[in-house]
């Protein structure tokens, strides 16, 4: 059957413009706008990129179907009885004080939304506070105002982590994000975090993983996270710790296992070559 002229143009016209939607998406699906950072007008949480977000933003989402039915229905009442109730409608008050069936609903549908919120609210505690078996450790000291990071597991390299010079910056660097040296670790790996301070209280907070947790000086706090995809990861300081709190990023950036393995044997070279120039300086010149 012969399609005319016109609608063949048509379908073609309407295929051209499908496609590259399709791709468009396909794009966003690599990499959905608002994770790892925030994205221009955004509103929502960042995208999720472990197992304990995904859950940390459904539990968000499921709340939000007790809170917002709750805030219209009470709206809603408050607005009927100034309306129904007021002195000019009821020039004589009722004096009545006590409504049996009222009091038991009031009582018993409270208890059972806290039920229905407690249940899944439990997992994510136990998602969030109890560790698993975790393959690697990252230790994370937070000073004013820096990062210092340690790998234990991986022959104790560390190294210091700042905000990196605005002049230093690349276009396509997120600003007050980018760091000087930021935390590598593998994909699909569990990475167990210590927290500590070394002068004030800080936050440690990567929103896309999920975590988020205080830096006490000489306490030592522990987190987790296992990242599920490859990236770049910010997150800052949470927690007001001075006049520079807001210059205080952190960056992850989550490779393959291959990639850290050559990242982390780079860094301990790095650090010997350090440690051997301290000790050459060191060294009394011969006479």
């Amino acid at each position: 059957m012969a399609f005319p002229a016109r609608t063949m143009m048509r379908r073609l016209a309407l295929a051209s413009a499908v496609v590259p939607l399709l791709q468009g998406v396909a794009l966003a699906e690599d990499m959905p706008a608002g994770m790892g950072q925030p994205s221009p007008w955004q509103i929502g949480l960042q995208g999720a990129a472990s197992v304990t977000m995904e859950y940390s933003a459904w539990f968000h989402t499921y709340v939000m179907w007790f809170i917002v039915p709750i805030t219209l229905f009470v709206l809603g009442l408050l607005g009927y009885i100034a309306y129904r109730f007021n002195s000019k409608a009821n020039p004589v008050p009722s004096k009545t004080t006590h409504n049996t069936l009222i009091e038991v609903v009031w009582t018993v549908a409270p208890i059972v939304i806290l039920v229905f919120i407690a249940i899944p609210s439990f997992k994510l505690l136990y998602m969030q506070q109890v560790i698993p078996a975790f393959d690697m450790t990252l230790k994370a000291t937070g000073n004013q105002w820096n990062w210092d990071y340690e790998y234990p597991d991986n022959g104790g390299v560390s190294f210091t982590s700042a905000i990196l010079d605005e002049a230093k910056r690349k276009p396509d660097q997120p600003r007050l994000l980018t760091v000087d040296n930021e935390v590598v670790v593998p994909v699909n790996k569990k990475i167990r975090v210590q927290v500590t301070g070394s002068d004030v209280i800080h936050a440690f907070t990567v929103p896309s993983f999920g975590i988020k947790i205080d830096a006490i000086p000489g306490r030592l706090n522990e987190t987790w996270f296992e990242a599920t995809r490859e990236g770049w990861f910010y997150g800052q300081c949470s927690e007001l710790c001075g006049t520079n709190h807001a210059f205080m990023p952190i960056a992850v950036h989550v490779v393959s296992e291959d990639a850290f393995k050559t990242w982390i044997q780079k860094k301990a070279a790095e650090m010997n070559g350090k440690k051997t120039n301290m000790v050459a300086s060191a060294a009394p010149t011969a006479q």
